[in-house]
């Protein structure tokens, strides 16, 4: 949920779009919920209430247009002609993190982006292909592990490298990536052999540095 989305891309790049600030919204967002409706009966509503799930809801469709924006741009800047997006049918219905991670990733629109994503492909005539990402996460890139499909993992099955951390996947000769590009590159991996991608420039560089977008920026004050 830190990172909202991770790009990885065939030609040697990659960036990851941050969520850290879309979490802290809607963790205000909550508490002024909870904070307003102490005591209430369940069904309280009040023109306050409107007014900051208003600008809420504002604040969510800002961010997916802009993520949305920053992936076009970079594929029509790169001339990348196809998008893959990793996606778990009801992955939101199904999650099980707990009641505080659960609502934190229930909230974060993702679905949202993807339609926008899938929208503006249309429009540039890049294409769009939705894949399941099942053990993408769990399996060595670099290392070049057999990458099971939902449901097919083979017996004794088990990938080459670990995750150390939530940030951090490390390969079987030792080598230390950032895990949410390993990902990524595995559910680009999972489609290559059907549409022919050459994946010969994601390189360990490109899955150890990606560059970090932020959705919003902090105005400097001017100096007096």
């Amino acid at each position: 949920m830190n990172n909202w989305l991770t790009c990885v891309s065939n030609i040697g790049t990659s960036f990851i779009i941050d969520g850290l600030h879309l979490k802290s919204l809607n963790q205000w967002y909550n508490k002024s919920v909870a904070k307003m409706k102490e005591n209430k009966p369940y069904s309280f509503w009040s023109n306050r209430l409107a007014a900051i799930t208003e600008k809420r809801n504002r604040q969510m469709r800002y961010a997916v247009n802009k993520a949305a924006r920053i992936v076009m741009n970079h594929c029509i800047d790169n001339k990348i002609g196809s998008i893959v997006f990793g996606w778990n049918q009801g992955q939101k219905n199904s999650s099980n993190m707990g009641k505080k991670n659960n609502q934190k990733f229930v909230q974060i629109p993702t679905a949202k982006l993807k339609s926008r994503i899938e929208q503006l492909c249309q429009q540039y005539g890049i294409e769009f292909i939705e894949t399941e990402e099942s053990y993408t996460s769990k399996t060595s890139f670099l290392d070049n592990d057999v990458l099971p499909k939902y449901g097919e993992k083979p017996d004794g099955w088990k990938s080459s490298g670990v995750r150390v951390n939530r940030g951090l996947f490390k390969t079987l000769t030792g080598i230390r990536i950032n895990a949410d590009c390993n990902g990524a590159a595995n559910i680009i991996r999972k489609v290559a052999a059907i549409f022919k991608f050459d994946l010969s420039k994601v390189s360990r560089g490109v899955l150890s540095t990606p560059k970090k977008v932020r959705l919003w920026t902090l105005q400097k004050s001017p100096c007096l």
